[in-house]
């Protein structure tokens, strides 16, 4: 499947049940309805206890986690890698980067792991410095890459030895005169005298080159076996053989090997574009979650890269959304809210229905589409909707909840009402949870008129003994949070299941007056008293938001 073929479906931060499960249940319904691509569910927080155990009493699998749905190196057209070890030729290299239109070559070895860079003007700079006559011993360079470089072959000693020591010299003197500019050990360029190929062995040269195609005579064969003499014959010219041999060096000799900038797959396009600006080079390596050099980018990869593509659920707020949502393409938004701040390029899917769960939304899609639901998909389904409707006892509840539920549970073969009561006491196991863990469990930022921006946070039990002692652990956290995330009011819901009431707590300026004109009645002891008050989303923040615009306006 490509990467491009891949649609994220994800819920809000900090998610609940309803968030999960019907990512889950909507990634099951796109897979089976849809052909060439593939819908992978997602979530932009850790799982609460109690998503975490209707999950585990099905058996499936958690959505796999995300922070931030930018977009990737690997999201990028990312140059492949010719295969280029250190060993090769600057003309092996220079003939790989024209045959792949490129200006950068990464070098790796064996494994794959990125060992030094060459470029396009590395060479030719190479190719311009014409005054260095020991380049090629310096540089180690192996006889059969000089070879190749000249078109030639070795017909006489060791392919796989290197030159290591002397200069490189065209013959044109007489042979009585190259003993004053021969030295040991040097690399001689002759042509079809076989008194100058004589002489050269006589002076104990490393290596002959014979242009021309000439064949040499047994005799300088002989004699340059028993000095382990090399004998290359080119078909080229002496001319055209000194142009060509300083383009058999080795690219290790050349390479960049420090300072190499180099980019990560999972790394984010913004964390790397003032990198790229800043430097003047024209590609840059891209390294895998394993370690291996998988290809390059370059400035102009930024014009066509791939959006994320994602279907959200269960929200449609931005402050609610993985970060970096206005970065992805979103395709579809499946939810129950009230609509919410995010803004799409294009006309978009959105379905949003006044349920009191998205999974609800989801089994009538089912429905629509005539698909079997799956067991274990109706059992977290129906989890999602006695999650959210409070068993039912939240206002936002429908009779159409209600009997998505019950036909759910005969589906999933569960007693609502007992599988309820597992689920709140788990979710309600919070006495060695930290202060923090508690209050971001099911935290959610809204901004009224005015960008009043306030946060409210929510923990339903059925254990009143158990609620106080959150209650102890959570009024100093609010006062910490507070001004963080440019929310000047916090509050928290501590909501009783089974007396359906909410002890509403909260911190900031101007808090608990807000909190004061929406329900039309006085704190007591630090706090409000809100009977038959369950829902967040239909109690607590419509009269949140009108309190705020009442302030706004002065009323």
């Amino acid at each position: 499947m490509k990467r491009q073929d891949k649609i994220y479906i994800i819920g809000h931060k900090n998610p609940d049940t309803d968030s999960i499960c019907s990512a889950i249940a909507y990634a099951d319904i796109k897979n089976r309805t849809t052909q060439g691509k593939k819908y992978i569910p997602k979530r932009a927080g850790q799982l609460n206890e109690e998503t975490e155990y209707v999950l585990s009493r099905f058996g499936v699998q958690p959505p796999g986690y995300v922070s931030n749905i930018g977009t990737q190196v690997k999201d990028m057209e990312i140059q492949t890698n010719p295969e280029a070890d250190k060993s090769i030729s600057l003309k092996n290299a220079w003939d790989l980067m024209q045959s792949q239109g490129i200006m950068t070559l990464p070098v790796c070895n064996e494994k794959g792991t990125l060992e030094g860079l060459i470029t396009i003007s590395d060479i030719a700079q190479t190719y311009m410095d014409t005054q260095d006559s020991y380049l090629l011993s310096n540089a180690r360079t192996q006889y059969r890459r000089i070879a190749e470089t000249i078109d030639g072959v070795v017909i006489e000693g060791n392919e796989h030895g290197y030159f290591i020591k002397g200069k490189v010299l065209v013959c044109t003197a007489r042979p009585d005169m190259m003993r004053d500019y021969i030295e040991e050990d040097d690399m001689l360029i002759v042509g079809d005298r076989e008194e100058d190929h004589l002489a050269a062995i006589e002076e104990n040269v490393s290596c002959i080159i014979v242009g021309m195609g000439i064949e040499v005579s047994d005799t300088v064969r002989n004699l340059a076996r028993e000095k382990d003499i090399v004998i290359i014959m080119s078909p080229f010219d002496t001319f055209t053989i000194a142009r060509l041999i300083n383009q058999s060096i080795p690219i290790r000799y050349i390479m960049k090997t420090d300072n190499l900038v180099t980019f990560n797959t999972e790394d984010f396009t913004d964390d790397i574009q003032e990198v790229i600006a800043k430097k003047k080079h024209h590609a840059f390596p891209v390294i895998d979650s394993n370690g291996r050099c998988i290809g390059t980018i370059s400035r102009r990869n930024f014009l066509d890269m791939r959006r994320k593509k994602v279907i959200l659920v269960d929200h449609n707020e931005r402050d609610q959304a993985v970060d970096n949502i206005e970065k992805a393409e979103i395709l579809e938004i499946i939810d129950h809210h009230k609509l919410g701040s995010l803004e799409t390029r294009t006309p978009i899917s959105f379905r949003n229905e006044p349920v009191g769960c998205t999974a609800t939304i989801l089994y009538e899609i089912y429905g629509d589409q005539k698909l079997e639901i799956p067991e274990k998909i109706a059992g977290l389904l129906c989890s999602a909707i006695i999650s959210d409707t409070l068993m039912f006892r939240s206002p936002t509840c429908t009779l159409r909840d209600k009997m998505a539920a019950g036909a759910l549970a005969l589906i999933a073969g569960i007693d609502i009402e007992k599988h309820a009561k597992d689920m709140f006491k788990a979710g309600s196991n919070l006495k060695d949870k930290a202060p923090e863990e508690i209050f971001y469990q099911d935290y959610k930022k809204f901004i009224a008129e005015g960008d009043i921006s306030f946060g409210v946070g929510q923990i339903s039990s059925m254990d009143a003994d158990e609620l106080v002692m959150i209650k102890e652990k959570l009024l100093p956290f609010l006062v910490n949070e507070c001004g963080k995330h440019d929310i000047s009011k916090v509050y928290f819901m501590l909501t009783n299941i089974i007396d359906e009431t909410t002890e509403l707590i909260f911190y900031g300026e101007g808090s608990e007056e807000m909190a004061s004109i929406a329900f039309n009645k006085q704190a007591e002891n630090g706090s409000f008293i809100l009977p038959g008050v369950v829902s967040r989303k239909k109690q607590l923040i419509p009269a949140m938001m009108d309190a705020a615009s009442r302030m706004e306006s002065g009323f």
